[in-house]
């Protein structure tokens, strides 16, 4: 038995055998509306045998003469200006039907591109609330550890970092700019003086992301006097930045968050900026789509409800 659903109703069988051959109509309603089965041609793409021969099947299946030639010109004859009409209106009212559908929600899941810990420690705690608010656009959340580009392939929207141009082919959104921030369990610096200068900052276990371009280095760089380097045995890397965090919250090291993803345990003193600065940094925060989605409602909905997160 087969699983496609069945939709009945109470209309007719339509007689589609005395339907006149479809293919034919275009033809027959850029010849009339052009007077010219050459200029119908042209704007239809075809060659000029190729429309004279669409007019010949209609002509042949309604069993009349729709067109009467005028030197180099046709013109419609009485049973084609009765005709015209008829296919124009059905013409029309298939457009506006087909885009209408095109205008509506698409059924398909939005597939959200995002990196693991953007998922975990800032998506996610807000998808219920999207979903409350609009439960008509369905998610399709993909993460990513390692791939900090765009998927193309199998992401019609994504939270990406980005520290130059994206491919000309995506259209970008800023969500929010590129901060470092030091953070550590308060247990990990207890009885030290704070704020912590960088010297002092680099005694502690460092815990870097070994995918990320901000480095370490690249804040202790930024720091009054520069070129002050982390002592390589005391380093820890991991592969995410929600591990480091999670490490950094049992007191196993300092790590160093882009972005605010660390604001919920920040809030709550479960952890704390151990050097009391937020840093500045090169790239940004934004969403990334093919610029083909950029009036796909779903995309639109999305996009809109990700901005009002940022406050």
């Amino acid at each position: 038995m087969s699983d496609v659903p069945r939709h009945r109703t109470s209309a007719a069988p339509l007689p589609l055998d005395r339907l006149p051959p479809l293919s034919a109509l275009k033809g027959f309603e850029a010849a009339a509306r052009l007077s010219s089965l050459r200029a119908a041609a042209e704007e239809l793409h075809l060659s000029h045998p190729a429309i004279a021969n669409q007019i010949q099947r209609l002509e042949q299946s309604l069993g009349t003469k729709l067109f009467a030639r005028r030197g180099r010109h046709i013109e419609l004859t009485e049973s084609g200006r009765r005709f015209y009409p008829v296919v124009r209106d059905a013409m029309e009212a298939l457009i506006q039907g087909a885009e209408t559908l095109r205008r509506q929600p698409c059924l398909e899941p939005l597939r959200v591109q995002v990196y693991v810990t953007t998922s975990i420690r800032w998506l996610a705690p807000r998808l219920a609330q999207f979903h409350q608010r609009y439960p008509e656009t369905e998610l399709r959340i993909k993460t990513y550890s390692l791939d900090w580009t765009f998927d193309s392939a199998h992401a019609d929207i994504a939270i990406l970092f980005r520290d130059g141009p994206l491919p000309s082919r995506l259209d970008w959104t800023p969500l929010f700019p590129s901060t470092l921030t030091p953070v550590c369990s308060p247990s990990l610096v207890m009885g030290h003086s704070l704020p912590l200068s960088p010297e002092a900052l680099q005694a502690f276990p460092l815990i870097s992301v070994y995918t990320e371009s901000w480095s370490w280095q690249g804040w202790f760089d930024t720091q009054s006097p520069p070129a002050i380097r982390p002592a390589p045995p005391r380093a820890l890397q991991v592969d995410t930045l929600a591990a480091a965090l999670e490490m950094a919250a049992r007191g196993e090291g300092v790590a160093l968050v882009n972005g605010p993803f660390a604001e919920d345990d920040l809030a709550t003193g479960r952890l704390i900026n151990p050097a009391g600065k937020v840093q500045p940094a090169s790239g940004e925060w934004g969403i990334a789509y093919p610029s083909h989605l950029a009036d796909d409602p779903r995309v639109e909905v999305f996009s809109t409800w990700l901005l009002s997160q940022r406050d």
